[in-house]
């Protein structure tokens, strides 16, 4: 089964039986292909379905058809191995993660060729990010049995290849680059002692992955831990010997799908695109047994019952993922108070009530509840993933509410959360203080909206809430969790221009560049960092770069807020004017009206949809919000120099 699972990804629907007759309709499409294609890449497909679907996508691009809302990405690919068969399972596979991807590929075995020189392929494609695929053999890995001394001298002059590659693509390229580790062979020459005796291939690989992993946090590049994949699949499957010997490819054409979906699970996270909130069936998917029907004492959880120790697995999975920060809810059809019970009485259930942000339970349909659940907590669809046992309810929301992850599930309990683990909902390619506590946010924010219902004065409500913000410029320890945000956020951004680390510094550094970083917190806890600003200086104007916010803090004022301190801080500095800018997206229609609704004037409609906007710094009286500022790092000095 575990080798079914990953290969086959299981947790993808069944590709329809028309697949084929599918795929030729969409250059008949009239609108954009872009849903209808991750329509179609939203299934388990294998190698020449992916071929085929990766084929339209070219002809589609080839004549300029739209692939709206995809978002484009374009990717370089370098490795010691052949990899011309990587390159449409790829582009497939991205469209189900939501992005149109295009492939820029080195020719074999030239990696570092490519990277140092300004004029290859790679380089001059200017990639968002290049996907370095070198294995042990295109690595200066030579075994030393029991040298230490010169055991550690090969994994560090490895490693010093790797970050060259790395180095020349940032360089050379601007790109980001995707570094995997190295899944180790499978033979051994002393057998368990491999592991013991320094200087094996064994305990070289072992150490290189070790430190390359070292090597990611704190750098804009991302790690694909190849090596893990390779071993949870069994390294005597995943090497082939035969298709290396006969074509070079450094893996079994058999994984190539769930190697695809590795890699554009990276791209999509890289995006904003990894989901955030777990929504749970309750009925025989959190415990086994119908709680209307079976009572408290008739469900099946806990220790000591193959069934209950099941379930209480998927009550274990949820919690770590909610440790990591994503936000858990419950959607059942049931009685709020009978669903409730077992959160409150039954001793066996890891699950609490104050783990929840959102407890639907009722007799709606769960489509409807996911909705509702989505709007309480200001969260796009496509933040969502469904868990539940019942193959009715699962295809009802796929059908309802496409942009849902919905996965699959087999018939025994004991593996559903190892197959929602393993369908990579829940991507990661940072974590930080923040990312912990982005579960108790969306929370809190459930219970702000929850006490808005109740409060009939909105006003009266902002108030009692004794919102304090913080206002800062970029600095360093600010600096990653910017460039996340401006990376990841979609809905209420009105630019959707992406930065890396690199460029936030930059900004940071330039004196014409104004930028803020905005903090909120309240009577029900830290919101953490909401807002990023930035502006760049035009003559006696302030281009608004990038302005984004969390859409957890709509409704509260936040954007007048924000707007005070962008025009105080022009005033200090002699600005006469904001300019702002707003660029359409599929997802940001959200903030199509945002410079109207702060008394900013058109200046221009764009011929792409987009609108300019301007608003005279000396005409603006000032504007009323219930809440408390702190600034933090505007020097006088810096201000009068700016001015």
């Amino acid at each position: 089964m575990s080798n079914t699972l990953y290969a086959e990804l299981a947790w993808l629907p069944k590709a329809p039986e028309d697949f084929s007759t599918q795929v030729r309709a969409l250059q008949a499409t009239e609108a954009s292909l872009g849903p209808a294609v991750q329509k179609l890449a939203n299934h388990r497909l294998d190698e020449n379905q992916l071929n085929k679907l990766a084929k339209a996508i070219d002809k589609a691009r080839a004549a300029q058809r739209p692939l709206t809302p995809l978002v484009p990405f374009r990717l370089g690919l370098i490795s010691n191995a052949t990899s011309h068969f990587i390159v449409p399972a790829l582009v497939a596979t991205a469209a189900r993660h939501g992005i149109a991807l295009e492939c820029i590929e080195a020719d074999y075995d030239q990696v570092m060729q490519t990277a140092l020189s300004p004029d290859s392929a790679i380089n001059q494609a200017r990639c968002d990010a290049v996907l370095i695929a070198v294995d042990h053999r295109g690595l200066p890995l030579t075994p030393t049995p029991g040298d230490e001394e010169a055991a550690r001298r090969t994994v560090d002059t490895a490693l010093a290849h790797l970050n060259m590659i790395r180095d020349g693509l940032r360089r050379n390229g601007q790109a980001i680059a995707i570094v995997q580790t190295v899944p180790r062979p499978v033979e051994s020459s002393f057998g368990s002692f491999d592991l013991a005796l320094a200087g094996t291939q064994r305990a070289l690989i072992d150490d290189l992955n070790r430190a390359i992993g070292r090597t990611i946090p704190g750098s804009e590049d991302l790690l694909f831990d190849v090596a893990n994949l390779a071993e949870t699949v069994g390294l005597a499957d995943w090497h082939d010997t035969t298709l290396w010997n006969m074509a070079k490819l450094p893996f079994a054409s058999t994984f190539l799908p769930l190697y695809a979906d590795h890699v554009c699970r990276l791209i999509a996270a890289l995006r904003g695109k990894s989901r955030k909130c777990l929504i749970l069936d309750l009925d025989n998917t959190v415990w086994g047994g119908v709680i209307g029907d079976d009572g408290l004492e008739g469900i099946v959880i806990g220790q000591g019952d193959a069934t209950g120790e099941a379930h209480l697995g998927v009550q274990r999975t949820a919690l770590a993922l909610r440790d990591r920060g994503i936000v858990l809810a419950v959607s059942s059809k049931n009685t709020d108070e009978v669903a409730r019970r077992p959160f409150r009485e039954h001793p066996e259930m890891l699950l609490r009530e104050d783990h929840l942000a959102v407890f639907q339970a009722n007799w709606n349909d769960k489509a409807t509840n996911i909705q509702a659940i989505a709007n309480e907590l200001s969260l796009g669809l496509d933040a969502m993933v469904f868990l539940d046992d019942n193959p009715m309810e699962r295809d009802l929301v796929r059908r309802m509410l496409p942009q849902v992850a919905v996965p699959e599930l087999p018939a025994d309990p004991a593996l559903y959360a190892r197959t929602l683990l393993a369908a990579g909902y829940f991507e990661a390619i940072a974590f930080s203080g923040e990312d912990r506590q982005r579960a108790a946010f969306y929370q809190d924010n459930a219970r702000r909206v929850n006490l808005q219902k109740q409060a009939g004065d909105v006003d009266a409500y902002l108030a009692s809430l004794d919102m304090r913000m913080t206002l800062q410029p970029f600095d360093d320890t600010g600096r990653a969790r910017i460039a996340q945000l401006i990376n990841k956020s979609n809905q209420f951004n009105l630019t959707t221009r992406r930065y890396t680390e690199a460029d936030v510094a930059a900004a940071q550094a330039d004196p014409d560049a104004f930028s803020l970083q905005v903090r909120l917190s309240d009577t029900f806890g830290d919101n953490g960092m909401i807002s990023v600003l930035l502006c760049r200086r035009t003559g006696d104007d302030w281009d608004i770069d990038t302005w984004l916010m969390s859409c957890r803090v709509l409704g509260r004022k936040v954007e007048q807020a924000v707007l005070q301190e962008l025009v105080d801080q022009a005033r200090q500095r002699g600005i006469r004017r904001l300019v702002g800018t707003y660029l359409p997206t599929e997802k940001n229609k959200l903030v199509e009206d945002h410079y109207a609704k702060l008394g900013f004037t058109k200046l221009e409609q764009r011929a792409d949809g987009g609108t300019v906007w301007e608003l005279l710094v000396t005409d603006t009286a000032p504007l009323s919000f219930p809440i408390e500022i702190e600034r933090i790092g505007f020097s006088p000095a810096a201000v009068a120099e700016a001015a």
